[in-house]
């Protein structure tokens, strides 16, 4: 452990040095302070448009507009069954009388990260990760590195966890920055209020037979490591990647057409049973946590985490065995 040390801190200062993630605080500086801002003109024009801030109000009003819609043929089936999911979820707020989503900071920490890690987060972890290898590849500095009486897993081990320490300080800048910027316009209050879990989907059917309320302080512990997790996953796919390519452009094209063709399947490949098994399509945990409807059906939160366990333990297999037999130095 003592050689590994100074491995990651040259990793670490390396990192720094790219301002790749300076960049990323500033896009996070810059974009949460919008998202602020539209959540709270959204919230002002329900109130204006229901003509009241009475949050049971405005849910009744939404199933009203929900069972609306469901009569019209112009909806596809896909479209009503996660309507249907949603207004059993809503008349189950208005029973228990829990308001699923009270306006303050902490509401807005976790319902930010919950649209987040659609798409937003994870890109921003591949554009750190998918030019660990490559970059230094390209440039010839791998070759300087590995003269050093180091062995190469302890190299690559070096940076796969310098890559991991930066992923957990994203995903903490995002709940702190998110919290405090939000807090200044909806209150820093709200960490004791409850939030139902528990939904479960059998067949294309909402169960709430296990449904109950947690605080807002644990489900965001939950949701955070949840998203953590899959911030993980796509940080050792992207170090496998970088592994793989030795173009930092290649590597990052690679990463984001990935990333943007899960999106992009998980709403038109619900058919496409196999395709659970992409890791892809199973980065969204969250929304098992929420009760929202599975992109394809079969999905679990067990069965996603060990598919992304398995994608992630493989990527790492490919990456160490590759890394530590290739000939860099020619």
């Amino acid at each position: 452990m003592s050689s590994l040390y100074p491995l990651i801190q040259n990793e670490t200062i390396k990192m720094i040095k790219k301002r790749r993630f300076m960049v990323i605080l500033l896009i996070l500086l810059v974009l949460i302070p919008i998202f602020t801002y539209a959540q709270y003109r959204v919230s002002a024009e329900r109130a204006k448009q229901f003509g009241t801030s009475n949050w049971r109000i405005e849910t009744e009003q939404r199933l009203k507009d929900m069972t609306n819609r469901l009569s019209s043929p112009r909806v596809s089936d896909e479209w009503k069954k996660t309507m249907r999911v949603t207004m059993k979820q809503l008349q189950y707020a208005l029973d228990k009388n829990i308001n699923p989503s009270t306006p303050n900071g902490v509401t807005f920490t976790r319902e930010f990260m919950k649209n987040a890690l659609i798409l937003f987060v994870p890109l921003m972890v591949s554009v750190i990760g998918a030019d660990l290898v490559s970059s230094e590849q390209s440039s010839g500095t791998i070759k300087l590195l590995l003269t050093r009486p180091v062995p190469r897993w302890k190299i690559l081990l070096s940076k796969l966890i310098a890559l991991i320490m930066f992923v957990s300080l994203i995903i903490a800048l995002i709940g702190g920055i998110s919290y405090l910027i939000s807090g200044a316009v909806f209150g820093y209050h709200g960490w004791d209020e409850p939030v139902l879990v528990g939904y479960r989907i059998v067949g294309d059917e909402l169960s709430v037979a296990d449904v109950h309320g947690v605080s807002q302080w644990r489900y965001i512990l939950m949701e955070y490591g949840l998203s953590w997790f899959s911030c993980v996953v796509v940080a050792c796919m992207s170090l496998m990647v970088s592994v793989l390519v030795r173009s930092t452009a290649a590597g990052m094209g690679i990463m984001l057409a990935t990333l943007i063709a899960g999106t992009i399947l998980s709403s038109m490949a619900s058919s496409w049973t196999s395709a659970k098994y992409l890791f892809m399509l199973n980065l969204q945990t969250i929304d098992f946590l929420t009760g929202a409807l599975p992109s394809i059906p079969g999905l679990t939160l067990p069965f996603s985490l060990t598919v992304l366990a398995v994608w992630t333990a493989g990527a790492l297999a490919v990456s160490f065995a590759v890394f530590t037999k290739r000939d860099i130095l020619n």
